[in-house]
């Protein structure tokens, strides 16, 4: 069945049509000018566009949600897409998968909100926590300082022009280890903005304050001060997922997506594609939750292992985790595990995950639907048999619930290794 929107979008600020769509949703009517229909029609990536009537026309979102202006001069639109999960729980999914948001720099009008920013607070509680697991860190930066002692090297030209004759105090250039680097001060930056959202509770404000105190030694970014720039290495690996939520955080993210009321703010456009972040998310936090529970590495989306014997078609398990062999030590295969956001089970997906386990030389593996019926099945394999679980994580739950299933999953996953391995 087919909704009517016969108002014309929506005027923003900007003067761009708002066309909000919902995630999911059949397909709705809308009246569009000529030049705002040419505009997504050149984006059908996002959005499903069908002539109607001469001045009507049905859209019907695809699978990205979020916000993003489209177009110029008067085929300018701005397209959102309303994600089906709270926002919370979207936001505990980017918190281990920012590099899944598509930011675009061309500014969208959005509503403010004051409840998103409380939950991003928790999402990127969450990220700093797990970034700070092992400690702050440090780095090296030159300091320039007057001491009464030497330490590092004399800057023997500011010595003479400041205190000619004088022995002390003494101009010096030393090689400090601080942890006020540019990481840091935006967490920290971050961790204030955050501190500020009125109405934010308890439990939030506390774990923030905790950040605060750990951050301790790091400089306070001036009020206006563009947010550090940084770059990523195999030293900060651990804090990307934390900086991408901080520099979300600054960017002005205190809003959700417009609906046309009067009270709006400029942001810039981002966009999500929800199976790709599903993926991401269970790959990344099923594998974490298992390096805590037994030990091993994690590699997300590994591309190690073809099917064929050539190398021509790479197998993509969205989860390979590695553990010691009782033989010899070395890491190898263990676990293949891969998400899928479907609403109910495909043969394929058991094809593939035949492949997997037997490329790997594996005798099961994991497939994890967003909704569903968890289930066992067996397939024989040569003289032996492969076990194919079936698990589900419900992205309707709460997100601290969502977290909590995410922990049993992988004692699940352990479970089924252990009884194989009997």
């Amino acid at each position: 069945m087919t909704a009517h929107r016969t108002r014309p979008p929506h005027p923003c600020r900007d003067t761009a049509g708002l066309i909000p769509l919902k995630e999911g949703d059949g397909w709705t009517s809308w009246e569009l000018t000529p030049d705002q229909a040419r505009t997504l029609a050149d984006h059908e990536k996002l959005v499903q566009i069908r002539p109607g009537t001469a001045t009507h026309w049905r859209l019907k979102a695809r699978d990205r949600v979020g916000s993003v202006r489209l177009g110029s001069g008067d085929g300018t639109v701005q397209l959102v897409i309303t994600p089906k999960v709270p926002v919370d729980r979207l936001l505990h999914l980017v918190s281990y998968a920012p590099d899944r948001v598509e930011f675009d720099p061309r500014p969208v009008a959005a509503e403010a909100r004051p409840d998103l920013l409380p939950a991003l607070a928790h999402a990127f509680v969450s990220a700093a926590d797990r970034a700070l697991h092992h400690g702050v860190l440090h780095d090296y930066r030159e300091t320039y300082d007057t001491l009464p002692v030497v330490r590092g090297r004399i800057r023997h030209a500011d010595q003479l022009r400041r205190r000619p004759g004088v022995p002390v105090p003494l101009e010096v250039l030393y090689d400090d280890h601080t942890p006020d680097i540019p990481e840091n001060r935006l967490l920290l930056a971050a961790t204030r903005r955050l501190l500020r959202v009125p109405g934010l509770d308890s439990a939030p404000r506390a774990a923030l304050q905790r950040l605060t105190a750990r951050l301790d030694g790091v400089r306070v970014l001036p009020a206006g001060a563009p947010a550090p720039h940084w770059i990523l290495d195999r030293r900060n690996a651990r804090y990307a997922h934390a900086l991408a939520l901080a520099d979300l955080v600054l960017r002005g993210a205190s809003y959700e997506l417009g609906d046309g009321r009067e009270r709006e703010i400029a942001v810039d456009g981002m966009l999500v594609t929800m199976w790709r972040l599903f993926e991401a998310y269970l790959a990344r936090a099923v594998g974490e939750a298992l390096r805590h529970r037994v030990g091993g590495r994690p590699e997300p989306q590994d591309r190690n292992f073809f099917l064929d014997v050539e190398g021509r078609h790479v197998l993509k398990p969205d989860l390979v985790h590695y553990l010691p062999s009782p033989h010899d030590g070395v890491l190898r295969q263990a676990v293949v595990l891969d998400a899928k956001f479907k609403t109910r089970p495909q043969r394929d997906d058991l094809y593939q995950m035949t492949a997997y386990c037997v490329r790997l030389g594996l005798s099961e593996g994991h497939l994890v639907y967003a909704s569903g019926t968890p289930g066992l099945v067996e397939v024989s394999v040569g003289e032996g048999r492969l076990r194919i679980w079936r698990h589900v994580v419900d992205l309707s739950r709460p997100w601290r619930d969502l977290a909590a299933d995410i922990k049993s999953l992988a004692e699940s996953v352990d479970a089924a290794r252990t009884m194989v391995g009997r």
